[in-house]
């Protein structure tokens, strides 16, 4: 229990520790680098992969790089293409992800002008004609008159403070979304100090304008879009919410925050965008910032060349009632992102994913309260592993753990995609993954640890097979005195004394250890515990140091394998010139006392008690009645399902109890019909016996001495008749043979 008590406490620290990450009070680098992989990883599992034909993006690419020259190209080619776009395209709204923020000088009007007002200041026809054609060499004016009363949103991006920390400021802002001190939330904006905005007269003329900044992760992956940003107080829209707004005409932005209070959460977890068409919810994070619904990889939405629009090699029907997004694909252009879905990738499709995400309603959530959800999820599944797994076997620790982390990830991903509900995922996965390997880590240096010392403690004893279950369950070990069920075998050689006068002490030793080594793996293969060895005798027992309900079974099934094993040594023991070797094996169960026992100077893992005695009572016998192995009743009641001879009914030295006394024959599927004959005679026999009936015992005796001639039981039998007949037995007579010697 302790060491279930100190393994329990480690896995609850471990667990604070993730709840602690989980809860922002510190950082764990690798929970932040796992659960941006886990993300990508969901988000491309359950990635529609499906071409939206609503969004259109009018690619500057290569093709038209090379048919209109380097880009920027002049305004006068832009408003044509505005033109081209509302005009004989008739498409729904159009959205620059590229910025306007200098003057157009490229007609060559400053050139005409200057020459106006100095070398041809005085030529009236000069002056008429410039004043004729200065409307339409002045392009910025033109490209605002295109876009003009259009659906035309303009892009922008921000900046912060540059390496002099002064603000990069260009342009004109659009008109904020959000006065400052609309909101009065301890609200974490994403804050930019700069900007780089388009020319005021291309701004006063459109229908609205969008940032285009990306919130880019630590590692460089662009996942999330700042929905509203500050800037000197005010707030402003991205580009995808801009472009939203401008297509569904008269609309409003409300920001949607959680029912209750809250101290310290500022509840913002929402944008909600009214318009007569019905309202579109924006989920927002802490940053106000959504993720952004990638559709595939690179290719979603369908491109069409700029060059192709100015030259109208389109059909007017592939680009009627689109939404437009003018940008660019070309590399030199250097608008790539690195995104979950590819490593390169065009940033105008990361708004087009935006705004198809926002009509369609299913943007991913990752609202600010999910830190409180991780929290209790990892308090559940820590505390619940913690006080579990130090209780299980390693197959089953595995088996829960796996399971675990798999449900939790299932679940994760389900709540992904049926709630579009981001939740973390790292530190459950960490945190399981954590408590298996600090219980198999545990478990395997405890297990080494507790196996060296029962296999210091009882390899003498027990076989290597007990000593590791024994390190499986080590708090069923116990060293100390007890008294418990158990059944105790004795053997011994027949005989030993004149043996062993007969050899030479080298020949004894060689003798003694070609039999005592194959009658001891007998002993250690049926789960036995060896006691001692008294010279040529063995003493063994069952049931402890580990509990063993078959105790009795186990000793029996041992006691007649080594009676087998014996005689097949007897070859070899002819080959080598050794006397023929019998033993006689005693087994008693009963109740012992079991435990280290000893003096101060020497002790040893032993069993002392009345049954003790008995067995070796029993073993000392066994040669009186012919027989290889007798058990005592406790024994043969303990252990049916076996063919066993009653023996006798003895009283045997120190005892003053009579005992009936068996002889095991094996299995009943293993005895013969004629050996289960002879042993039904030979019990009919004893009944007789103990009713003193002379003449029908003899008779009896008679028919068993012709079944098997050479039994020595049946003569120990006819020998007693022999004797009670000239010395009757008392009246009283209980049929209780009494041994006057151990």
């Amino acid at each position: 229990m302790r060491r279930h008590a100190l393994l329990i406490g480690l896995g609850l620290a471990l667990t604070l520790i993730f709840v602690g990450g989980a809860a922002k009070l510190y950082s764990i680098p690798l929970s932040r680098k796992l659960d941006a992989i886990a993300y990508d990883s969901r988000l491309r599992l359950t990635m529609p992969r499906t071409k939206d034909e609503r969004i259109v993006i009018l690619d500057i690419d290569e093709k038209s790089l090379k048919e209109e020259g380097r880009w920027p190209w002049s305004r006068d080619r832009m408003a044509l293409l505005v033109d081209k776009l509302f005009g004989r395209y008739d498409i729904a709204v159009a959205g620059f992800d590229v910025v306007f923020a200098e003057k157009d000088e490229s007609s060559g009007l400053e050139i005409l002008q200057e020459l106006g007002r100095n070398q041809l200041k005085g030529v009236p026809q000069f002056q008429a004609v410039l004043g004729q054609i200065r409307p339409q060499l002045e392009y910025d004016r033109v490209f605002a008159d295109k876009i003009k009363n259009r659906k035309v949103v303009l892009g922008y991006y921000l900046t912060s403070n540059n390496q002099d920390g002064k603000s990069n400021i260009s342009g004109a802002l659009p008109e904020a979304v959000f006065p400052p001190g609309t909101f009065g939330r301890p609200i974490t904006f994403t804050h930019w100090d700069g900007y780089g905005g388009n020319l005021p007269e291309l701004q006063s003329a459109a229908a609205g304008a969008g940032h285009f900044n990306p919130l880019v992760d630590e590692d460089g992956v662009v996942r999330r879009v700042p929905m509203l940003v500050e800037y000197n107080g005010s707030y402003y829209e991205s580009l995808s919410l801009a472009m939203v707004r401008a297509l569904l005409g008269t609309s409003k932005l409300v920001p949607g925050y959680a029912s209750g209070h809250y101290s310290g959460y500022a509840g913002l977890e929402w944008l909600d965008l009214q318009s007569p068409q019905g309202s579109l919810q924006i989920p927002v994070d802490k940053d106000v910032s959504t993720l952004v619904p990638y559709r595939g990889s690179r290719g979603s939405f369908t491109y069409v060349s700029a060059a192709d629009v100015l030259h109208d090699r389109i059909p007017p029907e592939q680009l009627k009632d689109k939404i437009v997004l003018v940008g660019t694909s070309a590399p030199g252009l250097l608008d790539m992102r690195s995104t979950p879905v590819d490593a390169v990738y065009p940033g105008v499709e990361v708004h087009a994913n935006m705004i198809a995400g926002i009509l369609d309603q299913n943007l991913k959530q990752k609202p600010p309260y999910v830190l409180g959800a991780e929290v209790v999820l990892l308090l559940m599944v820590g505390v619940t592993l913690s006080l579990l797994l130090p209780l299980l076997t390693p197959v089953r620790v595995t088996l829960v753990a796996a399971g675990t982390l798999i449900g939790v990830a299932i679940i994760n991903v389900w709540i992904w995609q049926s709630a579009n509900l981001d939740l973390p995922l790292a530190n459950g996965l960490m945190l399981i993954a954590g408590l298996f390997a600090l219980n198999m880590s545990y478990g395997y240096f405890f297990t080494s640890r507790t196996k060296h010392q029962l296999t210091r403690l009882f390899g003498q004893y027990v076989p290597a097979e007990l000593v590791d279950e024994m390190s499986k369950h080590p708090e069923q070990v116990s060293m100390e005195g007890e008294s418990r069920e158990m059944t105790i075998l004795f053997s011994d050689v027949r005989g030993f004394t004149a043996i062993s006068e007969g050899l030479d002490p080298k020949e004894l030793s060689l003798l003694m250890n070609e039999f005592l080594t194959p009658l001891s793996r007998v002993i250690y293969k049926h789960r036995g515990t060896i006691d001692k060895y008294m010279g040529d005798c063995i003493m063994a027992f069952w049931g402890a140091p580990l509990h063993d309900t078959a105790h009795g079974r186990n000793a029996i099934l041992a006691g007649l394998e080594m009676l087998r094993a014996l005689r097949e040594l007897q070859p070899r023991f002819k080959e080598r010139g050794w006397p023929e070797i019998n033993i006689g094996v005693g087994i008693n169960s009963g109740k012992v006392n079991v435990g280290n026992m000893g003096s101060e100077l020497r002790v040893a893992y032993t069993v002392m008690g009345d049954e003790v005695n008995l067995a070796s009572r029993l073993e000392g016998i066994t040669k009186q009645y012919g027989v290889g192995i007798i058990v005592g009743e406790n024994t043969r009641e303990a252990v049916p399902g076996l063919v066993y001879r009653e023996l006798d009914l003895v009283r045997v030295k120190g005892k003053d109890k009579p005992v009936i006394i068996y002889e095991p024959i094996g299995a009943e599927a293993e005895v013969g019909p004629a050996l289960q004959e002879e042993i039904k005679t030979f019990h009919q026999m004893l009944r007789l016996y103990r009713k003193q009936e002379w003449d029908k015992v003899e008779l009896q005796l008679y028919n068993l001495q012709r079944m098997a001639p050479q039994t020595k039981l049946y003569r120990v039998y006819a020998d007693r008749v022999a004797y009670f007949r000239s010395n009757p037995p008392p009246a009283d007579w209980d049929g209780v043979f009494v041994f006057e010697t151990k």
